[in-house]
């Protein structure tokens, strides 16, 4: 893919919504784009897509075997082809849109995202600059090269670039720079307890001779529901966010069994539309269940 290392002005375009305007702009430079609702939120997908049901984008690194027209799963509806992003079946959101987002891997591109004052001080000592978008609270430096996303490598910082997005909030200063060792040692430097090595996913077996707790199958369903709920609706730090709701799910429903794997693949999925990869939800299931005993 090809793009540019310097982002000109954005061009008016006054008869569509201005939001649409800057990613078709953004999409003619090679930044694959998605709107926004307010609030950093991408939007929820649709019924067929609800839960990833279709088998859709999130665990691809690019658009996977979903068709769906509309911008579902997150940082997989990104694109560069200005007939979807103005397509009628983008139109909603574009009206509802709060903001512009992009996928940085999809345009060989590292997003170190800086959320506050000591964030941004510690980047200034320790990495090389590049160019620099100023946030809300922080900064964003921009690199050229790609790595697994990462969220909390360190405080206040997180590694946006494949399976993840950016907000767009303009084209920033200085020159770009190729990704340097010291940002991939940071996500090798993620986890805060020792990280276990990758597992298949698996239901807590009934323990002999155990009760359970759950006084019908809907106690358990509004708890996956709850859980669901509560990751759709995080606006930061997912990642900790959802290793929590990992955590209360098994601590409330992973002893006795009924547990199944379709439980486990709704939380997946909502985490995945979010953002997080399917390594760092196996990562956050597995980290809960060595945190209970399990």
């Amino acid at each position: 893919m090809t793009h540019t290392t310097d982002f000109p002005r954005d061009p008016a375009r006054p008869a569509l919504p201005a939001h649409l305007r800057t990613a078709l702009w953004l999409a003619e430079l090679g930044l694959p784009v998605l709107p926004l609702r307010e609030g950093k939120r991408p939007f929820e997908n649709c019924r067929t897509c609800t839960r990833s049901a279709c088998g859709g984008r999130p665990n691809m690194k690019a658009a996977g075997p979903c068709q769906c027209p509309a911008p579902c799963h997150a940082w997989g509806a990104a694109t560069t082809d200005p007939d979807i992003l103005t397509s009628p079946a983008w139109a909603g959101a574009w009206k509802q849109a709060g903001a512009v987002a992009y996928h940085p891997g999809g345009a060989a591109l590292t997003v170190v995202d800086l959320d506050d004052a000591d964030a941004v001080a510690w980047a200034r000592q320790n990495l090389p600059a590049t160019k620099t978008v100023p946030t809300t609270r922080g900064e964003h430096w921009i690199y050229l090269g790609t790595m697994t996303s990462h969220n909390g490598v360190r405080p206040g910082v997180d590694i946006k670039s494949l399976m993840s997005y950016a907000r767009w909030l303009g084209p920033g200063t200085g020159a770009m720079q190729f990704l340097p060792d010291i940002v991939r040692a940071l996500a090798a430097k993620e986890p805060t307890a020792a990280r276990p090595e990758p597992c298949a996913v698996t239901v807590v077996p009934r323990a002999v001779g155990g009760v359970c707790p759950h006084r019908s199958p809907a106690y358990l369903e509004r708890g996956i529901a709850m859980a669901e709920q509560r990751i759709t609706e995080v606006q930061e730090a997912i990642h900790k966010a959802v290793y929590r709701m990992f955590l209360a799910v098994l601590s409330a429903h992973g002893r006795c069994g009924c547990l199944t794997d379709a439980h486990i693949g709704r939380l997946f999925a909502a985490a995945q539309t979010k953002g997080e990869s399917l390594r760092h939800c196996e990562d956050a299931w597995t980290n809960a269940r060595t945190k209970l005993g399990m």
